[in-house]
């Protein structure tokens, strides 16, 4: 069978593994919420708003999601998505569950779940191990802590779970999300949001994720499985891949439920002697962003020097990076008003921001500085040389180096 590229090639961007390419899948047109509208008549009912259904399958990692999804038009904060939890072979799953957490948790346990619903998880771990402190996070305040349980043993945070935040809070031994991520627009993000601030934390945890299975769906059509709430539809393909894509450590994956769900316990986080390029990249980033403040307040008073000094002062460059320099350390127009360039096509146009207008480099010979300053630095080299084949005699040349403007004569710099 050949179908036309055209026809069902999709560029979308995976929620699961974050690959760009998809096929078309299933057009269910335009459908009301289907689980937390909770309509109160009929007439409600019939007038709930349509949202598109326009499902694809990432060509990677064979994920199925929702192209035209989008998180603000489902208010969990207001309505939970409570599950059904009292089925007999559904509790006989949960229960198992329970025991597998269990078996991999000290005997007195910090639990965090996100996503928690009315908490049958959590208290169940709470009832069997009653010395931990378990913590479930719902923005709708609907768990349950008193079913069964001591006052205190379960606690309630009626907010969302903010990895940066929380993870430090609390310091969990384990942290569950069951049946969330294929509510969120990018679950991938999510999960390396945990395990990057476990692993920057130092902390050796684990990871309990559970998500519905659609194996089955390729074989039987269903397609009633396919609504607005759920985003994502994860298959053991791409439920595995996200797991591997945030750098856990999967030390069990199994099936649930008949296999109409998949569960995986995975370790995250690491001790001081393992750290990763994510946290490495990380503290690179917050070193150059505390320099680049700092520069751009020692070279901002470089330049205010320089401008009450009196010397004529010209700046070599007049878009791009020499324009971001510009902008970015107040070389202004006032202050510094000639601009030159090397290209002569730029030559009366204008700093884009700043607002000098630019000039040929040859309008030196005439405007004699006394002062050039190079913003491209890994250009000056070249520059220096065409101010000499050119003619140009100023007294000092000025790049920018480590954070402060340097001489380029005289101090000491890679850019000779």
């Amino acid at each position: 069978m050949t179908f036309p590229l055209a026809e069902f090639l999709r560029p979308a961007t995976c929620p699961a593994c974050g690959h760009h390419l998809a096929a078309a899948f299933f057009d269910g047109g335009e459908q009301p919420l289907a689980t937390i509208a909770w309509p109160a008549s009929a007439a409600e009912a019939q007038a709930l708003p349509k949202l598109p259904l326009d499902f694809v399958r990432c060509l990677d990692c064979g994920h199925v999601y929702n192209t035209a999804f989008d998180y603000a038009h489902v208010p969990y904060s207001d309505k939970p998505n409570l599950m059904f939890n009292r089925a007999a072979i559904w509790g006989e799953h949960l229960m198992s569950v329970r025991d597998m957490i269990l078996a991999n948790l000290p005997d007195a346990p910090v639990v965090v779940e996100i996503g928690c619903g009315e908490g049958h998880l959590l208290r169940a771990l709470a009832q069997t191990r009653p010395a931990g402190r378990y913590i479930g996070f719902d923005p709708n305040g609907s768990i349950d802590t008193t079913e069964g349980l001591a006052q205190g043993q379960v606690e309630a945070k009626q907010e969302l779970f903010d990895p940066a935040i929380h993870l430090a809070e609390c310091r969990p031994h384990l942290i569950i999300s069951r049946h969330v991520l294929e509510h969120l627009m990018n679950p991938l993000s999510f999960i390396q949001q945990i395990a990057f601030a476990a692993d920057w934390l130092k902390l050796k945890t684990h990871l309990f994720i559970e998500t519905p299975c659609i194996d089955k769906v390729f074989a039987s059509g269903r397609i009633a499985d396919f609504y607005y709430e759920h985003n994502s539809h994860f298959t053991t393909a791409s439920f595995t891949r996200l797991l591997q894509r945030a750098a856990c450590k999967i030390e069990s994956l199994q099936h649930g439920y008949n296999g109409e769900v998949i569960y995986a316990l995975a370790q995250i986080g690491t001790d001081a002697s393992e750290r990763t390029s994510a946290t490495q990249f990380a503290e690179q980033a917050i070193r150059f962003r505390a320099g680049a403040k700092q520069a751009k307040a020692t070279i901002a008073a470089q330049l205010a020097e320089l401008n009450a000094s009196g010397k004529i002062v010209a700046i070599w460059g007049g878009t791009g990076k020499a324009a971001a320099f510009i902008n970015y350390f107040g070389a202004d127009a006032k202050r510094f008003a000639v601009v030159v360039d090397s290209d002569a096509d730029k030559a009366g146009t204008f700093v884009p921001g700043a607002g000098q207008k630019i000039h040929y480099r040859d309008y030196l010979l005439d405007h004699p500085a006394e002062v050039i300053l190079i913003p491209t630095q890994w250009r000056a080299k070249d520059i220096v040389g065409e101010m000499v084949r050119s003619g140009i005699t100023p007294q000092t040349v000025l790049i920018e180096h480590q954070g402060r403007l340097v001489n380029y004569h005289t101090d000491t710099h890679p850019y000779l």
